[in-house]
């Protein structure tokens, strides 16, 4: 019998030879990866929800673009702007993410007033530029800017600063609620001469959601939601445009030719994607029978050419997207920045309020208003600022992850 062992055994094993103990302090004593900077999931789904929508701006609005004179019959009228749209508003977001929070926050008021500025302007004879009866766009030379869009993210920055300051009196009706009402009542009646009620009803949610999130009063809250509906049922009842868009919505194929056009074929173009649609390009409603079907009604033609599957896809990704804002906003508040924090939900209220009236309208559950699905349809004003938002949010997220390493903000 050998008492010796073979020299062999005496060297350090290699690989899988190492024993697992060996093995679990290698992996221990390895250098950690390198932790995100950004949050990925807000990132991604971002860019997915972009360039699904420069993908069915083109599908969509191929038909328009070779019918009508103004675009030159070129098929690739509206890609091309689309395309510009978002490489300027990548190029302002990237400008935008360079800017600290206390910039904004320093920002916030003189933007608002700015905003107040410019929606006087567009309803002033001369200045502002009406189409189908609206005016919400201003002409600066080939392009058209609505300051609706911009006025949606100044609300959010103007609220969130406003609510910080009020912090301490966020139970007083006087002090906390009476000065964001009268502001919003002003911005209200400016949208409603263009008119824009679907903007209107938007930064409502905005304002009033911050102040909600930063602690108002519950039982003004509540009072607060019991207004606005009574008041929103008014301006609608009150309104004969607005009533015969209500009538038409509770039955569009009453009158499939009269008020419930738009939505009669929205819900055609439901009907005939089923599960996976026609096919990308496929669609026979984007052939002059439905109305915006590259702006207001863009989810009906991926309901068309992509099926059940592909609105599941989109509403996902809109989940995504405001599940991480609304994320991001809690850690900042987490960290005492309540500024950043209400910033960032209210960017997701944006966001998530806009989205569910679009796809409500598109699917037939809400009545037809003028609002676009962010991100995703067609409008340089609209994706300007929604790049804008998301750049600021991403401000956020990387200043939350600065302050939890241990540096500055």
């Amino acid at each position: 019998m050998k008492l010796s062992l073979p020299f062999t055994t005496l060297l350090p094993r290699r690989g899988n030879d190492l024993p697992a103990a060996r093995r679990a302090v290698h992996r221990l004593s390895a250098p950690a990866a390198a932790p995100r900077e950004l949050d990925p999931a807000l990132i991604w789904s971002s860019v997915a929800l972009l360039m699904i929508g420069l993908v069915m701006v083109y599908s969509s609005s191929i038909a328009t673009a070779e019918g009508l004179a103004y675009t030159g019959h070129q098929s690739t009228y509206y890609l091309v702007r689309h395309s510009v749209f978002l490489l300027v508003g990548t190029i302002i977001g990237a400008v935008a993410f360079q800017l600290p929070m206390r910039i904004w926050q320093q920002m916030a008021p003189h933007l608002f007033l700015g905003g107040i500025v410019l929606l006087v302007l567009v309803i002033m004879p001369g200045i502002g530029r009406e189409v189908n009866g609206a005016s919400r766009w201003l002409p600066l030379g080939p392009l058209n800017f609505q300051p609706s869009e911009a006025m949606k993210l100044f609300v959010a920055l103007y609220a969130a600063d406003y609510t910080v300051r009020k912090l301490p009196h966020m139970q007083s009706f006087k002090r906390a609620f009476l000065p964001m009402a009268g502001v919003v009542l002003l911005v209200g009646f400016l949208l409603l001469k263009e008119p824009d009620f679907g903007a209107f009803v938007v930064i409502t949610a905005i304002a009033f959601g911050i102040l909600f999130l930063g602690g108002i009063n519950v039982r003004v809250f509540a009072l607060l939601a019991v207004v606005a509906v009574i008041g929103f049922m008014l301006l609608i009842w009150l309104s004969p445009y607005r009533r015969d868009r209500i009538f038409g919505f509770m039955d569009p194929f009453q009158d499939a030719f009269g008020k419930g056009y738009q939505l009669s074929h929205a819900l055609i173009a439901f009907g005939r994607g089923e599960w996976f649609g026609v096919g990308l390009g496929a669609s026979v409603e984007k052939l002059f029978y439905l109305p915006e079907a590259h702006t207001d009604f863009i989810l009906a033609i991926i309901a068309e050419e992509l099926g059940l599957v592909g609105v599941v896809v989109v509403i996902a990704l809109f989940a995504v997207l405001v599940h991480r804002a609304f994320a991001i906003g809690r850690q900042a508040i987490d960290l005492e920045r309540f500024f950043a924090g209400l910033v960032a939900q209210g960017i997701g209220l944006w966001i998530g309020v806009q989205s569910f009236i679009n796809m409500g309208v598109n699917m037939g559950l809400l009545p037809t208003k003028g609002l676009t699905l962010p991100l995703m349809s067609f409008g340089g004003s609209g994706i300007v600022a929604n790049c804008l938002a998301l750049a600021i949010l991403l401000r956020i997220d990387w200043e939350n992850r600065q302050i939890m390493r241990g540096g500055g903000a």
